[in-house]
């Protein structure tokens, strides 16, 4: 795809200004050029003639590209076709010596207009194509190739026009690209949060409430109150499932992650900047996370609240899943995995010590439950 026309928006229009300010110069040095060479050529009329054509031609290029009307391929390969004719049309202006013992009549350094405006549009390898076609129109008129760096380097002096205008084109339009997809991630994000304010502040709170009142009242109520809450949950998960854009392709937000599982009995606590793991330790954290809040769920009793922390320390990041629940009576554990239900062992602490971290509990009876998981912050597998 090319890139737009609109000058308004085209990340290269400071390129394509420069580029008329050199073609403005070069037309002065063609109109000196001129007045040097015109008694020597064997056609003097048509020679101004053709010089009014390099000059018209260069006005209406000069307005396009500026206006950005311009700023097509067609465009640009009409200018190099221009750009050729006139310099194949010194053979009809002048004779075989003057050819052999001069440029072409339409200098190289006018001819590298075209050069320029290729770059921009096509990149370097364009930009490049163009000079090595210029140079050959060059050649054609002579009659033969001979390149020789130490007493002419024009070649050189094309390649790398077309080189360096083309990158600087290039970079341009990728760096305008990247910064047009943080606006509209910023724009994406500002917008989220404005409605999820929204959201929380209407309809969360309402279902919270209804919850927490439902299970107060009981009864039938109570059967309210869990739909509430299921459907509060599932707001705050959708509310927050639009935040989790990926730092990268490797990373993730760990506080992102977490804050997907606050609801009325669940109160999340992150830091106001992002919390960055490694994807594949961010989701096992989060799964291992997961796992202690589902039993604190199921296990903690109807009116325990839990509570989550997470705190990034530099070298690791620990988070504590703490409730105020029934907790969990001495040898329990042990009890679950002799009778050979590990949910425990194998969901939180395996999980951790895979992680290269930590996983310790605190509990007893009637002092609720206490998880802090602790993982390194580069993964190191035990």
């Amino acid at each position: 795809m090319f890139p737009q026309r609109d000058a308004a928006s085209d990340p290269a229009a400071p390129l394509w200004r420069a580029a008329q300010v050199f073609r403005l110069l070069s037309c002065v040095y063609a109109l000196s050029f001129q007045l040097a060479i015109n008694a020597d050529l064997q056609h003097r009329a048509v020679g101004w003639l053709l010089f009014g054509v390099l000059i018209g031609s260069s006005a209406m290029f000069a307005v396009g590209y500026l206006h950005g009307f311009a700023r097509a391929p067609a465009w640009v390969i009409a200018e190099i076709v221009v750009v050729v004719a006139l310099m194949l049309s010194t053979e009809f202006i002048a004779s075989d010596q003057w050819v052999l013992d001069n440029q072409s009549w339409p200098t190289t350094l006018w001819a590298t207009n075209a050069t320029i405006s290729a770059a921009i549009m096509f990149g370097p390898v364009g930009g490049m194509l163009t000079g090595l076609v210029v140079m050959a129109s060059s050649a054609a008129l002579k009659g033969y190739v001979h390149i020789d760096l130490g007493r002419n380097a024009t070649i050189v002096i094309e390649l790398a026009v077309g080189l360096a205008v083309g990158l600087a084109a290039q970079t341009a339009r990728r760096a305008h690209a990247d910064l047009m997809q943080a606006a509209r991630l910023s724009a994406s994000v500002e917008e989220r949060e404005r409605l999820s304010r929204q959201v929380h502040d209407g309809a969360i709170q309402v279902l919270a409430l209804m919850a927490r009142r439902g299970r107060e009242i009981g009864g039938e109520a109570s059967q309210l109150a869990e739909l509430a809450g299921a459907q509060e949950r599932a707001l705050r998960r959708l509310v927050s499932s639009g935040d989790a854009e990926p730092i990268d392709a490797a990373t993730t937000d760990l506080g992102v992650l977490l804050r997907r599982r606050a609801s009325d009995r669940i109160s999340v606590s992150v830091p106001a900047d992002p919390v960055v793991l490694e994807s594949s330790v961010a989701e096992e954290l989060f799964a291992a996370v997961s796992n202690a809040l589902d039993n604190a769920e199921a296990h903690a009793g109807p009116d325990a609240r839990v509570f989550v922390l997470l705190e990034d320390l530099g070298d690791r990041v620990t988070v504590t899943v703490r409730d105020d629940g029934v907790g969990i009576a001495a040898g329990r554990l042990e009890e679950a995995v002799g009778q050979g239900r590990v949910g425990v062992a194998k969901s939180i602490v395996g999980r951790l010590n895979s992680l290269g971290g930590t996983a310790e509990l605190t509990t007893g009876v009637g002092s609720g439950t206490e998880w802090e998981m602790t993982v390194p912050r580069r993964k190191r597998p035990r």
